[in-house]
């Protein structure tokens, strides 16, 4: 058996994957009928990583029924020259191509990439609309919505982008303005933001209600920096800033982003893996609060791969998402892992239906 490197972060601050590591605890699918649409996941080809369709198609086989993915924007395949602000095409150009090649059914029945979530600055004002129009007919009805990079904090050791961001743009109102153009052209917004910034997501929600606003990573609790060692004090900050959340109506919850190193668990220091019952007990005091407060049809699980394998396999993830969802009805059960996501990004309904 090769040696297990120790493990390490990458340029992103992201746990390193370790496959050697990984294969020490894997599982068998918990509920393998169930139908799963993963709305949230990456693709990229990095001097310390690599992450597309061969290797989706290798994690999504753990036998649990993946029906559809989503990819959301990561800087990746941006066009090597032109203007700036169309450089981010090549990354919508290029996750359409593995669409295609998804769609065929070359590859078995999952469709890769079926939604896409891209980036478009917001804050370019009169440009937003037809950057937002390039886009579409790049990838055509595929193409479902917009993710800026927001996540910032003023601490230095918290930080989860690739390029750190300013502290805006979430205040800008010309971001405002630019979400706006995303609604007007019946797109989505991802929003990627640390629990510190979720007042200024309900803000942006408050002021344009007509548009579609996902958080992703259960409002980015964080266990890191000014946080290490307060996890009861951060909960209940987080509490406090997220639940308002939840009374705003064009506001939608992503369930996972729990396995990355902002939040403070340390499950890749360890010996072996950890398995699904001990993520679900690790990460229930985030999940069921969010389910209850926004309930099922604005509540949809998420995998955040590759950045979540650091610390899961693919498999043992869905397994801990299934065990926290033991409480639910039936109907809570097929929109927590297909329907919310089917609904919210206009996917096809069929990827929802029990086979």
């Amino acid at each position: 058996m090769p040696a297990i490197p120790p493990p390490t972060l990458n340029a992103s601050r992201q746990v390193a994957i370790r496959e050697a590591w990984l294969d020490q605890w894997r599982e068998a699918a918990l509920d393998p009928a169930l139908p799963i649409v993963d709305p949230h996941h990456h693709l990229w080809d990095r001097d310390d990583e690599r992450y597309l369709l061969e290797e989706l198609l290798q994690d999504a086989a753990s036998g649990h029924d993946i029906r559809a993915t989503i990819f959301v924007q990561c800087a990746s395949m941006y066009r090597a020259e032109g203007p700036e602000a169309l450089r981010p095409l090549g990354e919508t150009e290029f996750v359409n191509g593995i669409a295609a090649a998804s769609a065929s059914g070359r590859y078995g029945r999952m469709r890769a990439c079926a939604g896409i979530i891209g980036y478009v600055d917001l804050t370019l004002g009169d440009h937003v609309a037809p950057l937002l129009q390039a886009h579409r007919a790049a990838a055509g009805p595929r193409f479902r919505g917009i993710r800026n990079r927001t996540a910032w904090h003023a601490s230095p050791e918290v930080r989860s982008n690739l390029v750190s961001p300013p502290p805006g743009p979430l205040a800008d109102p010309r971001f405002i303005e630019g979400a706006r153009e995303v609604a007007r052209q019946g797109l989505v917004l991802d929003v990627w933001a640390y629990h510190t910034q979720l007042p200024l997501v309900a803000s942006l929600a408050r002021a344009v209600p007509e548009l579609t606003v996902v958080v992703n990573h259960c409002g980015g609790p964080l266990g890191i920096g000014p946080y290490a060692g307060r996890r009861a004090e951060a909960l209940a900050e987080w509490r406090a800033v997220v639940m308002p959340l939840a009374t705003l109506p064009n506001v939608v919850m992503k369930l996972g982003g729990l396995a990355m190193e902002v939040g403070g668990h340390d499950f890749h220091l360890k010996d072996r893996p950890p398995a699904s019952a001990t993520l679900a007990e690790a990460w229930r005091p985030v999940v069921e609060p969010l389910i209850e407060a926004f309930g099922a049809p604005r509540c949809m699980f998420e995998s955040n791969f590759p950045v979540d394998k650091g610390m899961c396999s693919y498999g043992v993830l869905w397994n801990a998402f299934k065990r926290l969802a033991q409480g639910a009805s039936d109907a809570e059960r097929a929109a927590l892992f297909a329907g919310t996501a089917t609904r919210i990004y206009g996917l096809d309904p069929a990827f929802a239906q029990m086979a």
